[in-house]
């Protein structure tokens, strides 16, 4: 029984830094990368889809991407959902078969910008792992009338090395992208 709340909670804490990983992939560096448009909501046929449904991405140069629409009634939409999104600076051009997006150099300024909302996000993925480890907790408390005081102080135990295992992980992919962040 605490095998089974220990493994649940690492399997989610897992799903939830992979998560933070992606979060991170969406926020822009120097160069132009498919992810950053990811999780752009296009609106078609009036129903919120995502841009890769859409769309193929493929980025020619380093500050460009080209985004090449499966049908073209959609370009229009397409090119206003990119325009629309914040934390891009992107100004997308439509030449009526496919929308070159040119990112914009960062400036220092703007870099420092990003970082901040990546240790937003990081310190997001933190609590979501820590309210995962909490709820795991209070399983393991409520088995302790059926497996005793010392198998649920063992399994408390365990649950912490994995939060910290987790909490870990989440502070080396925040650096890493910081760096990639900073570098110029």
């Amino acid at each position: 029984m605490i095998a089974d709340v220990l493994s649940d909670a690492a399997a989610r804490m897992s799903k939830a830094v992979e998560v933070a990983k992606d979060d991170f992939s969406s926020v822009r560096t120097g160069r132009a990368n498919p992810q950053l448009f990811q999780k752009i909501m296009v609106s078609y046929y009036g129903t919120p889809t995502p841009l890769a449904q859409l769309a193929s991405l493929a980025n020619p140069e380093a500050r460009t991407l080209v985004v090449t629409p499966y049908d073209k009634s959609a370009l229009r939409d397409i090119e206003q959902a990119i325009r629309d999104t914040p934390n891009l600076g992107a100004n997308p051009s439509n030449d009526g078969n496919i929308i070159r997006v040119t990112l914009p150099e960062l400036t220092a300024d703007r870099r420092k910008e990003f970082v901040k909302i990546v240790r937003g996000k990081g310190e997001d993925a933190k609590v979501s792992v820590r309210n995962i480890r909490r709820k795991a907790k209070d399983e393991l408390d409520a088995l302790k009338s059926e497996v005793g005081d010392d198998e649920v102080a063992r399994g408390e135990k365990e649950l912490e090395q994995v939060t910290k295992t987790h909490v870990d992980a989440i502070d080396d992919a925040l650096k890493r992208k910081e760096a990639e962040l900073l570098e110029v």
